[in-house]
C-alpha cells in the first residue's frame, strides 16, 4: 500500500494517510478521472467504509481530497448518521484531520497560508475557493485549458462535459455566459476550467 500511495502523496503524508486506512479498515479505490467530484465516500452493506479517489489529481489536492472524506468517516462516528454531509460535524471533523498535514515538510510554503485560510471554515468542495484552486493547478500536469476569468469576452469554450458557451459579462464574482446549443444563460465561477475554442469556430 505504501508503495502504491507514494505515487500519489506527498512523501511525508504517505505514512499518516496509511495508518488511517489501517485503523479504520477503509477499503481505498484510486480510480479514473470523474468530471463531478474529486473522491467519494460510501458505507458499504458489510459495514465497511469505501473510499474512492480520482487518480488524475496531483499529490497536494489528491491528499486534501483523501482527508475530506476520512473526514465524513469520522463525522459520523462521533456524531451519528443523522447530521448534514458537509455540515458543522463535517467541517470539524476536517480541521482535525488536516491540522497535521498543514505543514511545511507536507505543502509548498506559497500553498499554506491559502490553506490555514480555507481549513478555517472548509467547504464542501475546495474548488469553490477560488485563490486556492489556482494555486493548486500549478502543481498540476501542464494542459491547454483556461479558466473563466482567463477568455476574451464574447469567445466559445467547451466545458469538460463537451457544452459550447459563449462568455458573457461578469455579474458580481460570476460570468454569465451563453449555451449556444439551448441559447440558455449560465453562470460561471471565474476559476471554473474550460477548453477556449478557435475563433470562427461554429
Amino acid at each position: 500500500m505504501e508503495k502504491v500511495l507514494a505515487k500519489y502523496l506527498p512523501e511525508r503524508a504517505v505514512q499518516p494517510c496509511v495508518d488511517l486506512i489501517k485503523k479504520h479498515k477503509v477499503q481505498l479505490h484510486i480510480v479514473g478521472e470523474r468530471r463531478t467530484r474529486h473522491g467519494d465516500y460510501r458505507k458499504l452493506p458489510s459495514g465497511q467504509v469505501k473510499i474512492t479517489v480520482n487518480n488524475n489529481l496531483n499529490k497536494y489536492r489528491f491528499l486534501i481530497t483523501l482527508i475530506h472524506e476520512f473526514a465524513h468517516l469520522k463525522a459520523y462516528k462521533d456524531y451519528g448518521y443523522g447530521i448534514k454531509p458537509h455540515g458543522v460535524e463535517w467541517k470539524k471533523s476536517f480541521q482535525q484531520l488536516m491540522l497535521p498535514f498543514i505543514h511545511p515538510e507536507i505543502f509548498p510554503h506559497k500553498l499554506l497560508p491559502n490553506l490555514a485560510s480555507h481549513f478555517r471554515n472548509p467547504t464542501a468542495s475546495s474548488d469553490t475557493d477560488a485563490r486556492l484552486t489556482i494555486l493548486l493547478k500549478e502543481y498540476d500536469l501542464p494542459n491547454q485549458n483556461n479558466y473563466i476569468f482567463e477568455i476574451p469576452l464574447g469567445r466559445k469554450f467547451r466545458t469538460k462535459k463537451g457544452r459550447v458557451f459563449i462568455k458573457g459579462k461578469k455579474r458580481i464574482k460570476r460570468y454569465e455566459c451563453t449555451c449556444v446549443k439551448t441559447n440558455k444563460l449560465y453562470v460561471f465561477q471565474p476559476h471554473a476550467e474550460v477548453e477556449l475554442l478557435p475563433e470562427g469556430f461554429n
